[in-house]
């Protein structure tokens, strides 16, 4: 199956030891619903974007982030697939049935298996990161995806989390 245009599939190893990032960017970039049951996980993603500039706000699994979406009101959502309660891929199909959410983008950190990027696509996810993870891929990829749904509404600054044009 191939891929549609504009998904995105992330393949990268994390180096050894070492600072990932040395400096704080001023400002906020957008704002960040990161999901996985893995606190550590979590966590790891949670520094790396905040590094950045993001503002970043956790949830343990998909149940949890479809009970605080709307009151985050993210610009972009990462999840893991598997997770116990609600997995990523029906986190992420709920996710677009619902109108106030459906113009939200989504990236899947996780494996990234064949399987996992083919049930994604059908989910409706734009992109996907592949675990281990290089911190600077993962902030790429949300930064692209921040920013292209800032194109999408047509409107640099818009409140966060609004549909996709």
């Amino acid at each position: 199956m191939g891929r549609p245009e504009g998904v995105e599939v992330a393949k990268t190893r994390t180096r050894g030891p070492g600072p990932t990032y040395s400096r704080v960017v001023p400002g906020v970039s957008g704002r960040v619903l990161v999901v996985d049951d893995n606190k550590v996980i979590r966590q790891l993603i949670k520094v790396n974007l905040e590094l950045e500039g993001f503002e970043v706000v956790t949830a343990n699994d998909g149940a949890e982030c479809l009970d605080v979406v709307h009151d985050v009101c993210p610009d972009v959502i990462t999840l893991d697939v598997v997770m116990p309660r609600l997995d990523g891929f029906a986190t992420a199909a709920q996710l677009r049935a619902d109108p106030r959410t459906s113009g939200v983008p989504v990236a899947i950190v996780s494996a990234c298996t064949q399987y996992e990027v083919e049930t994604g696509i059908v989910a409706g996810v734009d992109a996907f990161v592949a675990k281990p993870f290089e911190p600077a891929e993962l902030v790429r990829v949300v930064r692209r995806l921040v920013e292209g749904n800032d194109r999408r509404d047509g409107r640099k600054g818009a409140p966060a989390g609004r549909g996709r044009g």
